[in-house]
C-alpha cells in the first residue's frame, strides 16, 4: 500500500468514526449505560436490583395535584402492607412521577391543557388562580399518536444514605380523565403484586 492510499483510508477512517460519535448524540438515540426505553402503552416494568428494604419510606412527588395525591395514598398502603413505615420525609425516598396527558388535542372539553383547572380535579375542588390554558399537543405539524388520554407512573425507591436506585418501576395505561385514578390504581397494585422480582409485562390497565 502506498503512502497516499493510506493516508486516504486513515481519513475515511476518521470520517466513519466521527459520523458514528455524532448519531450517537442525536436526542433519543443517547442513552446511559443501562437505561432502556421505557415500556410500551399497557404495559409495566420492574428493575428490582433489591427488594425493597423494610425501612422506613418517605414517599414523594415530583408534581403536586390531586391525582398524584390520591394515587399515593395507594402507593404508601401498598408500602404498608409490606412492613414499611411510610411518610413524606426521613428513610429512603420514593420518587413518585404521575403523567397523565391527551395529544389528540381538537375541542372536547377533556383535552389537556395546561394553566387552569386539571380536568381530573373533582367537583368543589379550590380554584386555582386563571392562567391561559394553552392545549397540550404536537406543534410540528405531524400527524398526533391515536392512543388517546395516557396516564404514566414512575416510581423509584432511593438508599438514603447512598443516593443509589434499590428499586424501580414504569407503567401507563389508555384511559379517560374520569377513570385515570382507577387506571392508576390498578398500575400501582400490579407493580406491588410484582415488587420483589424484575419484570417486564401487562400493566393490569382496567378494561
Amino acid at each position: 500500500m502506498t503512502g497516499d492510499t493510506m493516508h486516504f483510508a486513515t481519513h475515511i477512517a476518521a470520517a466513519l468514526l466521527g459520523l458514528a460519535t455524532f448519531i450517537l448524540t442525536l436526542p433519543g438515540l443517547a442513552q446511559a449505560p443501562g437505561v432502556g426505553q421505557g415500556p410500551k402503552l399497557g404495559e409495566l416494568e420492574i428493575k428490582a436490583y433489591q427488594k425493597i428494604p423494610k425501612t422506613k419510606v418517605a414517599v414523594q412527588l415530583t408534581s403536586d395535584n390531586h391525582l398524584a395525591r390520591e394515587l399515593r395514598r395507594q402507593v404508601m398502603i401498598r408500602l404498608s402492607q409490606r412492613g414499611n413505615e411510610v411518610g413524606f420525609s426521613g428513610g429512603n425516598v420514593m420518587r413518585m412521577d404521575v403523567s397523565f396527558y391527551d395529544l389528540l388535542g381538537g375541542n372536547d372539553r377533556d383535552t389537556g391543557t395546561i394553566g387552569g383547572q386539571p380536568f381530573y380535579a373533582p367537583p368543589g375542588s379550590n380554584p386555582r388562580m386563571d392562567l391561559p390554558a394553552n392545549p397540550i399537543g404536537r406543534r410540528d405539524g405531524l400527524t398526533p399518536s391515536t392512543a388517546g388520554p395516557t396516564l404514566r407512573i414512575t416510581l423509584t425507591l432511593y438508599a438514603v444514605d447512598t443516593g443509589k436506585v434499590l428499586w424501580t418501576a414504569t407503567g401507563s395505561c389508555s384511559t379517560q380523565a374520569g377513570k385515570a385514578q382507577q387506571a392508576g390504581e390498578a398500575i400501582i397494585n400490579r407493580m406491588f403484586d410484582n415488587a420483589d422480582r424484575n419484570m417486564a409485562g401487562d400493566a393490569g390497565c382496567p378494561l
